[in-house]
This record gives C-alpha cells, sequence and structure tokens, in this order.
C-alpha cells in the first residue's frame, strides 16, 4: 500500500505550488480543494442539498455555486459554515478514498486544508506535511491570489486553528518563505525521504 501523507497548512502557504512539485517528481497527489470544487460546479453532486439548505440565492444561473457569496456567508457565521462542511466532508472524504484506488505511486499527498480542523482523514494517513510561512505572507500571498481584501483573509485564517498548533502537530514542516525555487528545492528533499520511507511502509 503507497504511502499516505496528509499536506496541510494555512491559507497562502503554498500548499498548491507544493503540490504540483510534488506530483512533477512523481507522487500522487489528492487535492480536496479540487473536489470540492468539482462536487460545487454547475450541477456538481453537492448542489441539490446546497440550494436545499442554503436557497436558490447561492446558486449561479449556470447551476453552480456562487463561490463569493457563500465565502461571505460562512466566514461570518458559524453555523452557516457547520452547515456547509456537513454536505461537503462526507462527499469529499468519500471522493478521496475513490481516487486512493487509482494512485500507483509510491506515496501520496493528500492535500487537506482542514486536516485537523476535522480529523477525518487520521484513519489512511501515516504522517503529516505542514507547508508553513508567517502570518504576514499568508495575508500577502491569499489577496494576490484570490483577490481578497485583508479582512477577509484574516477571517478566514481566524476559522483554522493556530499556526503554532499546526506546526507542534506536524511530522514534517516546509518553511516556504522564500522564492518558488526554494520551494521546489525543498520539495526535492521531501521528495527523496518519501521515497526512502515508501520502501519501508
Amino acid at each position: 500500500m503507497s504511502l499516505i501523507i496528509g499536506l496541510t497548512g494555512g491559507i497562502g502557504s503554498g500548499k498548491t505550488s507544493a503540490a504540483r512539485f510534488f506530483y512533477a517528481l512523481g507522487a500522487g497527489i489528492i487535492d480536496t480543494d479540487e473536489i470540492a470544487r468539482t462536487l460545487t460546479d454547475s450541477h456538481g453532486v453537492a448542489i441539490r442539498d446546497i440550494r436545499q439548505t442554503f436557497g436558490q440565492d447561492f446558486i449561479t444561473q449556470d447551476g453552480a455555486l456562487d463561490r463569493k457569496k457563500m465565502r461571505d456567508l460562512v466566514f461570518s457565521d458559524n453555523l452557516s459554515r457547520w452547515k456547509l462542511e456537513k454536505i461537503l466532508h462526507p462527499l469529499i472524504y468519500k471522493e478521496v478514498v475513490r481516487h486512493q484506488t487509482f494512485i500507483l505511486s509510491p506515496y501520496t499527498l493528500i492535500v487537506l486544508p482542514l486536516l485537523f480542523e476535522t480529523s477525518n482523514y487520521f484513519n489512511m494517513i501515516q504522517r503529516v506535511l505542514v507547508i508553513d510561512c508567517d502570518e504576514r505572507q499568508q495575508v500577502e500571498r491569499a489577496i494576490k491570489r484570490d483577490s481578497l481584501n485583508e479582512q477577509e483573509v484574516r477571517a478566514i485564517m481566524s476559522t483554522q486553528i493556530s499556526r503554532l498548533e499546526r506546526l507542534q502537530r506536524a511530522h514534517d514542516t516546509l518553511i516556504n518563505d522564500m522564492d518558488i525555487q526554494n520551494l521546489k528545492e525543498q520539495v526535492e528533499i521531501f521528495h527523496r525521504k518519501y521515497l526512502s520511507l515508501s520502501h519501508k511502509n
């Protein structure tokens, strides 16, 4: 069985970029954000329940989730966020399990932004890799990438566990506080480590 690693980190930490580098080196990648997007795209599996729970106002004309409207709601209202998670998390988990059956790589990274917040995946992962940078960099990157303002980014950060707790619970930590080349070089180091561990698994 493939070595399974949970890749996590706060918003703007560089999870997606790191995953791309791992994939280029031959790692299996299962990205729960990508799965969530598929589930909430036009006529996605989650749309019916989202419409029933939140109303047609949160569905676009082409039948997809209105992501901005939903984001504004769930990061200002804990009950709404819980309702959305109750719909999405079981569907995402089911898809992660299904995706695993198709991966033949020596090791697999499951990209899990909310790994510690949900605790749903500890039965399947053997290690946790945390991508880390300081909060100022998180805010700057998220603003640039997602066209959010600082208040919106910090609202999202407030729903995630603290940076300190995340680091304390990691088996491995990749510090992403420099340029993209440095991130790539660190990924290559962890790739060699995980290949070695996969042979012992």
